[in-house]
């Protein structure tokens, strides 16, 4: 009978253990699953930062043009910017935002003056570890691999 007994509260007690345990593991996941990794808005990127990427990025594709044709590139005056889209995400685990939206556009060329209206931009751009700068993303679409390879560029406050 004294065995019966000892048996007894021997599984009491591993039946209070386990218990223990899975009030632990189960504390443990609620708190793994509250904890979010999402970029938050507050640090998106304001109207200057957006328009001189845009600026870098027709900058990037007016120079070789430019070049190929032996002409001068032409000044760009960008205005009514109209962000219409902001999708936080995390790229190369540092918060960046992807933008979407349209832009007025006046190109100035030595002869004459072109305006564009609601051209559309698409740009990614990242802030870095320390806070202070951001940087232009590009997929790098010459890659065949499965994930993607990003080209970043400074952008330079004025």
């Amino acid at each position: 009978m004294v065995m019966i007994a000892n048996l007894y509260s021997f599984f009491r007690l591993k039946k209070q253990d386990l218990i223990k345990v899975l009030l632990l593991v189960f504390f443990l996941l609620v708190l793994t699953a509250c904890q979010t990794t999402t970029v938050p808005l507050e640090f998106a990127p304001d109207a200057n930062i957006v328009q001189q990427a845009i600026a870098l990025q027709l900058n990037q594709r007016l120079t070789p043009l430019s070049e190929q044709l032996k002409t001068e590139k032409p000044q760009l005056d960008i205005s009514n910017i109209n962000v219409k889209k902001i999708d936080p995400v995390t790229i190369a685990n540092l918060p960046s935002y992807h933008l979407t939206g349209t832009y007025n556009l006046k190109l100035i060329l030595p002869r004459q003056k072109v305006k564009q209206i609601n051209n559309k931009f698409d740009v990614y751009l990242q802030r870095q570890a320390e806070g202070k700068t951001w940087r232009l993303l590009s997929k790098d679409n010459k890659t065949s691999r499965e994930e993607s390879i990003w080209k970043s560029y400074l952008i330079i406050d004025n």
